[in-house]
C-alpha cells in the first residue's frame, strides 16, 4: 500500500494521509475546508514501514482502506499550569 502525505497550511502539525497523490475526492469537504490548501510532503510506501513517528500505522491503513483518507492531528499540548500547580501541591503536602 503506497500513500500521499499533504500537510495542513491552515492547522499546525496536522496532516493527511490518502490513497493517490491529489486525489482529494474521498475527503470530505468540510473537512478540506477546515484543512486548508494541502501541501505535499511525500509519498510513503506503507508496506515498507514498520512504525511512523506520531500515528498508529494500523490506524492509518485502516482510514485508507475503510474511508480513503487518514487524518492525522498534532499530540496534545501539555497544560503548563495545570502541571505546576499540582506540583507546587505536592511541595506543601511534604
Amino acid at each position: 500500500m503506497i500513500c500521499a502525505i499533504y500537510k495542513s497550511t491552515k492547522k499546525a502539525e496536522t496532516y493527511l494521509f490518502i490513497n493517490k497523490r491529489d486525489d482529494f475526492s474521498q475527503v470530505p469537504q468540510p473537512l478540506m475546508d477546515t484543512f486548508g490548501r494541502p501541501q505535499f510532503v511525500m509519498i510513503l510506501p506503507l508496506a515498507k514501514v514498520g512504525k511512523l513517528a506520531q500515528a498508529d500505522i494500523d490506524k492509518v491503513r485502516e482510514g485508507l482502506n475503510q474511508q480513503g483518507f487518514y487524518l492525522q492531528l498534532p499530540p496534545p499540548q501539555e497544560d503548563l499550569l495545570k502541571t505546576h500547580k499540582e506540583w507546587i501541591k505536592s511541595q506543601q503536602q511534604e
